[in-house]
């Protein structure tokens, strides 16, 4: 094999791969925040709303999730535009991201929800507490900590799936990988680099998501 391995115009480069993980962050980040909003709110809507409600959220959630990824960023990007709804791409991956995450979040939370006793909402019942402090404070919270780790886990592959987004330009850790792979032509050696990246924000995130639970969701404050 005559290939010589040089990792040096990587790293002569690694500041614009250091942005494109802020930028990867960052988009995931708000995109995991909205989808977790979309998802809440859905879930308000299936307990306290009328039973019609069920219809039109099942059927965004069967519409997101057995649809490629890359169609929906594609429908919000390149159809939109069609009907005069324009996006920056940044813009647009975020929406696309937090439209994924909140479907799979939804099913998630939903069943977190459905495995809270039915003694435990009758007790805040028989204290005369409104439904939606009966929801928030002795449905919601011990549902978010049995679906926690499903939860998480599903946000940590919303951010490996950002890499998508890279194929509306926007400015990413992958985006900012084929841009320099373009200059260089040290294919392996970039990518290499960036599957170390994605790992290290990984651990990251779970090691965060970890801390936010033990301190912010299993133990009440105050």
């Amino acid at each position: 094999m005559s290939y010589k391995f040089d990792f040096s115009a990587v790293f002569d480069n690694f500041n614009e791969l250091l942005l494109g993980c802020l930028a990867t962050l960052a988009m995931s980040i708000a995109g995991m925040i909205l989808a977790l909003a979309i998802a809440v709110l859905a879930v308000i809507g299936l307990r306290l709303r009328p039973r019609w409600f069920k219809y039109p959220v099942g059927g965004f959630v069967e519409v997101v999730r057995n649809t490629p990824f890359l169609i929906q960023i594609f429908f919000i990007y390149f159809g939109l535009p069609a009907i005069g709804i324009r996006f920056p791409p940044d813009v647009a991956a975020v929406i696309a991201l937090s439209i994924n995450g909140g479907a799979y979040a939804i099913e998630i939370i939903r069943a977190g929800v459905e495995a809270v006793p039915r003694l435990q909402i009758e007790a805040g019942q028989a204290l005369g507490l409104h439904p939606l402090q009966i929801f928030r404070g002795i449905v919601l919270r011990p549902a978010l900590c049995v679906v926690y780790p499903a939860l998480t886990s599903q946000f940590i592959f919303l951010m490996l799936t950002s890499s998508i987004v890279s194929s509306i330009a926007a400015r990413e850790l992958t985006h900012a990988a084929a841009v320099l792979e373009g200059i260089t032509f040290r294919s392996f050696e970039v990518y290499s680099v960036v599957t170390v990246l994605y790992g290290i924000m990984a651990i990251l995130l779970s090691i965060c998501f970890s801390l936010l639970f033990r301190y912010r969701i299993s133990y009440p404050t105050r």
